[in-house]
This record gives C-alpha cells, sequence and structure tokens, in this order.
C-alpha cells in the first residue's frame, strides 16, 4: 500500500521541507535585521529578494503540476 504512494509521499515531504528550510531562513534574516539596526528601506529590499526566491519555487511548483497533468512532464 505504502509502496504505491511513495513517489506522492515524497514530493509531499519535498515540498515540506523547503517550506521548512525558507520559514527557518525568513526567521534567522528577521533576527539579523533586529540586532543590525537595518534601516526600514534596507529591511524592504531583504524582504523582497526572500519573496522572489519563495515565489519562485511556488511558481515552479504550479507549472511541474499543470505541466504533468496537461501530460508534458
Amino acid at each position: 500500500m505504502l509502496y504505491d504512494y511513495i513517489n506522492a509521499l515524497e514530493s509531499i515531504g519535498l515540498d515540506l521541507l523547503f517550506a521548512a528550510i525558507f520559514f527557518l531562513i525568513a526567521m534567522a534574516i528577521r533576527d539579523v535585521l533586529n540586532r543590525g539596526n537595518v534601516p526600514a528601506f534596507g529591511r524592504r529590499i531583504v524582504w523582497l529578494v526572500l519573496f522572489l526566491g519563495c515565489s519562485g519555487f511556488i511558481a515552479k511548483g504550479l507549472i511541474q503540476l499543470s505541466w504533468e497533468g496537461a501530460g508534458l512532464g
């Protein structure tokens, strides 16, 4: 039974791993920004870059799902 769903479990586990890594990165960046007294403009740039990185992974996942659903992948 479990062997039949190993690919789905592996995919979900990898997605959760990436989510956890991005969360930990965000917490570390927040701590560094708070301790370093970074100006507001610098904080916005840092969070923008982090958001764009996360959105790239989300877009990749959605594109991959749509392509696999259409039989292209």
